[in-house]
């Protein structure tokens, strides 16, 4: 009798922990900014950060959708009133091979960035050998852009 309890049991167990290890688990499709001119925006993300346009289903010239990694993009949408101030740490991080290389291009487009503790111009190595900067979009969104290897 105690064997079959024990097997009654183990059985429900494993059910049970299938079930839970199938539960639905959340993953990114997209992030989205609001801005006050979407194609000064739509032009600062393709020309200075490289991200390549996605087909979006409203073409109202009000939206421009990005692809910023597997499965999952960024949506620019108009209709801001007003540039706002973000937090540093409320940001978006995209990553290139180089930093330094990443740098000449924003220095041909006049685009300032800093480190972590806001010196311009300069680059802040972390603590695992990871470079990054941190710059703004036309909006004053928040961009860090690092050398993290996948």
């Amino acid at each position: 009798m105690k064997i079959r309890l024990a097997v009654i049991a183990l059985t429900c167990l494993f059910f049970a922990a299938k079930t839970f290890a199938q539960a639905p688990k959340a993953r990114i499709n997209h992030v989205a900014i609001y801005v006050m001119d979407v194609k000064k925006s739509g032009d600062f993300y393709i020309n200075v950060l490289g991200l390549d346009t996605i087909p979006e289903p409203f073409h109202d010239g009000k939206h421009i959708w990005l692809k910023i990694g597997p499965g999952a993009s960024m949506h620019i949408i108009q209709g801001a009133e007003a540039k706002k101030e973000y937090y540093k740490n409320n940001h978006t991080c995209f990553s290139v091979t180089s930093v330094p290389a990443f740098t000449d291009i924003l220095r041909k487009n006049n685009i300032e960035w800093e480190d972590i503790s806001g010196k311009k111009g300069s680059i802040t190595t972390r603590v695992d050998g990871v470079k990054q900067i941190w710059l703004q979009d036309p909006d004053g969104y928040w961009i860090e852009v690092n050398d993290a290897k996948e």
